[in-house]
């Protein structure tokens, strides 16, 4: 990979003035040979697995990023689905592991370990149902620790029960974190069609046909984009501005790689993606409703919201697939409210409700991310936002995901602040009208005819 004079001149001002970082390095790790049939010793396996294969992941990231002068904001691990693993354990209690995984990252200094996750669009084993069913403790006593679960795709359809059993965790594990403003729901999430190399939290997990060991990387940049456009002016036309975002994407791609590549080769372990999407974070100038304000709707949410992140999201990922083979993960614009302070904005405002919200999930990488909602969500009703957002990604083929936070104690307007980069978020009003009788009927939402690919 070579780098031209201006190329290097161009990331170097993105990184000093438009808050260019590489988000994450994300080493995966299999966990398949830790399987044991006494939880204890499964746990410890767990444990000495990851602390051996991430020993030497927060020195390296840290001596390139000091090396490429490029900033790297998070060191990750993301595991073998956890429910896999305790399903060889004889009390099939999974929250030993969960501890065990906990310590691990706090020992290693990573910021988030990913992984506490079941896979279920189809049907649940029972190894899957008790990991759903400990969510509310595992993620109330750790910290550092997240889950997932995949519970749609477009080949199975809607695993409604699962999604039924989900808005209860969801409910009981705001309350077991009401002290944090539920924030332990802010280290979950529920996917359709959930990518087996996503280097962001808090889906990841290692996927089953990932190899051993894999490092990915997930690489942001909105203030790079934002001001890309901003020299534009407003009489460029839109063909120009999804031009400009590709050259950009095109950029940020390539530095993305070599940082990866860099860390990969220094650990001795496979490179596996680079994820460019566009991830805000709570700072002034790093948001993705600032670029859509830029390319030209009065506020996110506004009437072209959806249209404008529609340009934006596939900018992105022809830019990303122009500079590198091996782009992966999700790859293109997240919308979480909490996380970009333009987006919190909006919301505050009555600008983006949470149906507007919703519609613009279609066209962007994610969905329903970090979205706060008033402490009497009951769960039902938070079961059915879920499986709209879930029907969404069926229907389109792409990945969904549903990241809520009902917020004990709050209503309509209040503030959360949940800190760090989970940034603070306006709650948001709900309608009340939900599908209580249709979850009761339980069952799978069948695949779209469009599954039918072969």
């Amino acid at each position: 990979m070579t780098f031209a004079e201006d190329e290097i001149l161009q990331t170097i001002r993105m990184v000093t003035v438009e808050r260019l970082d590489i988000r994450t390095v994300t080493l995966g790790v299999s966990l398949l040979d830790c399987a044991h049939p006494d939880t204890a010793a499964a746990a410890g396996r767990v444990y000495s697995k990851v602390m051996r294969s991430a020993a030497a992941l927060v020195a390296t990231a840290d001596a390139v990023a000091r090396e490429y002068g490029i900033p790297i904001v998070n060191r990750r691990v993301s595991v073998t689905p956890v429910a896999w693993v305790a399903a060889a354990c004889d009390d099939g209690d999974p929250v030993p592991i969960a501890r065990a995984l906990d310590r691990a990252a706090a020992e290693l200094g990573i910021d988030f370990i990913g992984g506490y996750a079941a896979l279920v669009h189809k049907g649940a084993t029972d190894s899957d149902a008790r990991l759903i069913a400990s969510l509310p403790e595992a993620l109330a006593v750790t910290h550092k620790l997240c889950g997932a679960v995949n519970a749609a795709s477009s080949r199975a359809g809607i695993n409604i029960d699962a999604v039924r059993d989900l808005g209860r965790a969801i409910r009981d594990l705001a309350q077991a974190t009401a002290d944090a403003g539920g924030a332990g729901c802010a280290k979950f999430v529920v996917f359709a069609n959930a990518v087996e190399d996503n280097p962001f939290m808090a889906g990841a997990f290692h996927g089953p046909g990932e190899p051993e060991l894999a490092l990915h990387t997930g690489v942001s940049g909105p203030g790079a984009v934002r001001a890309a456009l901003a020299t534009l002016g407003p009489d460029a036309s839109l063909t120009e501005v999804a031009e400009e975002v590709k050259r950009i994407a095109f950029k940020v791609t390539r530095a993305g790689e070599l940082i990866g590549r860099e860390v990969a080769a220094r650990l001795g372990v496979p490179f596996g993606v680079c994820d460019l999407s566009l991830a805000p974070t709570p700072a002034v100038g790093d948001s993705v409703a600032a670029i859509l304000e830029e390319i030209g709707v009065d506020a996110a949410g506004a009437w072209g919201s959806t249209a404008a992140l529609a340009l934006l999201t596939d900018a992105v990922k022809k830019g990303g697939a122009m500079a590198s083979a091996s782009v992966g993960g999700l790859s293109g614009a997240f919308i979480p409210v909490s996380e970009d302070a333009a987006m919190d904005a909006a919301a505050a405002a009555g600008h983006l409700s949470l149906e507007k919200l919703e519609a613009m999930t279609a066209v962007c990488s994610v969905g329903l991310d970090m979205v706060a909602l008033p402490g009497d969500t009951t769960p039902d009703l938070l079961s059915a936002i879920i499986a709209d957002e879930l029907a969404i990604g069926v229907v389109n083929h792409k990945t969904t995901g549903a990241r809520l936070v009902p917020v004990p104690g709050a209503r309509p307007g209040d503030i959360v602040n949940f800190g760090g980069l989970l940034g603070r978020a306006t709650v948001m009003p709900i309608n009340q009208a939900g599908a209580s009788r249709m979850l009761a009927r339980g069952g799978r939402i069948p695949a779209p005819l469009h599954s039918l690919r072969n």
